[in-house]
């Protein structure tokens, strides 16, 4: 319950009504959002008219006076007054001090107007086609009229002051319009002085049953010219104040803010309180329900087997570039396994695939930048570049499910507490992107995983190292080979050089021939902690990948949609005043 309230501005008012329509738009009933867009449209027009005059609307049903009421107040015969079945066919001005009302008397379209000299200074007066008529036309202009009048004068007489059309249609919609409305009891002449009082006791009556216990309420007869100095005391005094106009558009304002929060809560309360009962999701709890996205993600996305296969690519790159020449040939047969999923090397494509990638990526908004990547050799990759189309099987089933419902709590919690038709909205918006999000994880794999298909430095130099013991071991063989030949044919042996007391052939073949060996077996345990480092690195990166992608995708959406709903309640509540 709230024991201060800020008055807002009328400018802050109608501007926050516009703010609030607008984040409106496609969530509630285009009526209730038009009706509210062209309010603040139309009060924005209203302002920018002459405030120093006050437009003031004697409106009712026909045969209620309204003509014999603006004759005696204008003191001219300036409306017809008919005889058997009165009728105004279109709306009358009189305006008191007429400089400056031409823009305005266009913008409310009235062509008859008529100057009258003297006080009140500021007044227009006008007299409105009945609401009842049995012309249409005439109906549709008394409504237009009702909408656009800085003060609303009703006239009603004692035969149909309760009929049901006037307060329903007009009355009751203009529930917190009570400071721009007065009721006016015509014909008070045609009854007792005790009937008087009890059909102004039953009019208030009514109209404090249609939420106008602030409209003032006046007996006056048009004949006698009983109550007609009253009325115009009252009219006087709202012109001298200039603020009818002001009143007007806050009341609107209101109104229009009190139907979207009644269209957006569901209730008939109107009441833009209603809005504050609406609790803002937790943050807390939809951050940690991005954990099951995103593990429901990565699995969808292949995750695992991608980080299965950076494990065991590192360890196949890395027995064929530092095992033993020997026997590394025999490793080359066997698939690489980021080969086989289309990741040996993500960062070299085609220029079809780059600029197809580069569309994607301003669709989404994302711009191409440059980040060190997460790779061994600490080297720059750029996250913006387009890999190939991983080989990557698609989702089952089962992993479409578990995405599906991680999709779904997330959005079930954070429209927790929502009205349901922004509730769906949010619903609406954490599926929004679900045709793109198997290909935009694809890619998202693909990115992070392109690093991690490099090669470490130290291959280069352990194979470089293994294939010197090679050649020293053939060289060996090769000059042991020579040395027996020689001895075979019986011709002289050159010197051999020793290395100690071992010849220096012998040294090469068998130092050649032992080292290589054991040493690429200390390569391929460096290899299989290196495979399993990566592993956890890759692991790492795809997680972040996937996140973002999740979080793009689906939680940025959604909680874009539920700031929308703030900002939709906020300017609401601003609008309500």
């Amino acid at each position: 319950m709230r024991l201060l309230r800020r008055t807002v501005p009328l400018d802050d008012r109608l501007t926050a009504l516009a703010e609030a329509a607008q984040a409106a738009r496609g969530r509630l009933p285009d009526h209730v959002v038009e009706r509210a867009r062209t309010v603040a449209e139309r009060a924005g027009e209203r302002r920018g008219l002459s405030v120093e005059h006050t437009v003031v609307a004697l409106a009712g049903a026909t045969g209620g006076g309204k003509s014999s009421l603006f004759n005696l107040l204008t003191g001219a015969r300036l409306a017809e007054v008919g005889v058997t079945r009165p009728t105004t066919a279109t709306a009358r001005a009189a305006v008191w001090d007429g400089a400056g009302a031409g823009p305005l008397l266009d913008w409310l379209g009235v062509a008859h107007r008529h100057e009258i000299a003297g006080e009140p200074s500021g007044l227009v007066l006008l007299d409105l086609p009945d609401h009842d008529s049995i012309e249409v036309s005439h109906r549709l202009e008394a409504d237009r009229l009702v909408e656009l009048v800085d003060l609303l004068v009703w006239v009603v007489d004692p035969q149909k002051y309760a009929d049901a059309v006037l307060h329903e249609r007009y009355l009751r919609r203009l529930a917190r319009h009570g400071d721009v409305t007065l009721v006016v009891l015509n014909q008070v002449d045609r009854l007792a002085p005790s009937a008087v009082e009890r059909c102004l006791a039953d009019l208030r009556r009514l109209l404090d049953a249609d939420g106008l216990s602030q409209a003032p309420v006046l007996g006056v007869s048009a004949r006698t010219g009983a109550g007609v100095a009253e009325l115009r005391a009252a009219l006087v005094d709202r012109v001298a104040r200039r603020r009818s106009w002001a009143a007007r558009l806050a009341a609107d304002a209101a109104t229009a803010a009190a139907a979207l929060a009644r269209a957006s809560s569901g209730s008939g309360s109107g009441a833009s309180d209603d809005l504050d009962a609406e609790l803002p999701p937790d943050g807390g709890r939809i951050e940690r329900l991005e954990k099951p996205l995103t593990a429901a993600l990565m699995d969808a996305a292949g995750v695992p087997t991608v980080v299965e296969a950076v494990t065991r690519a590192h360890r196949h790159r890395s027995i064929v570039a530092t095992g033993w020449p020997v026997t590394r040939w025999a490793r080359r047969l066997r698939p690489d396994p980021l080969r086989r999923l289309g990741l040996a090397d993500g960062r070299r494509t085609d220029g079809a695939a780059e600029r197809e990638f580069t569309a994607a990526l301003r669709e989404a908004g994302r711009p191409r930048v440059e980040r060190a990547g997460p790779d061994d050799s600490g080297g720059a990759v750029r996250e913006g570049a387009a890999p190939r189309r991983s080989s990557l099987p698609g989702a089952s089933a089962v992993q479409r499910s578990r995405t599906d419902t991680a999709i779904r709590n997330l959005a079930h919690a954070a429209a927790d507490g929502l009205p349901e038709e922004w509730a769906a909205a949010v619903r609406r918006a954490a599926r929004s992107h679900a045709r793109e999000l198997p290909d935009r994880l694809d890619r998202a794999v693909a990115v992070a995983a392109a690093p991690f298909g490099r090669r470490p430095r130290w291959w280069e130099p352990a194979g470089t190292l293994q294939w010197l013991l090679m050649v020293a071991a053939v060289a060996g063989a090769l000059w042991l080979a020579g040395l027996f030949a020689l001895d075979y044919l019986r011709l002289p042996e050159p010197p051999v050089p020793t290395l100690g007391e071992l010849p220096w052939p012998t040294v090469l073949l068998v130092g050649g021939g032992l080292a290589g060996a054991p040493l690429a077996l200390l390569f391929r345990v460096a290899a299989w902690l290196g495979g399993r480092r990566r592993g956890r690195k890759a692991l790492r990166a795809l997680r972040a990948s996937v996140a973002e992608t999740g979080r793009e995708l689906v939680v940025v959406p959604v909680w874009e949609e539920v700031g929308r709903y703030r900002r939709f309640a906020d300017a609401v509540r601003n609008a309500s005043g």
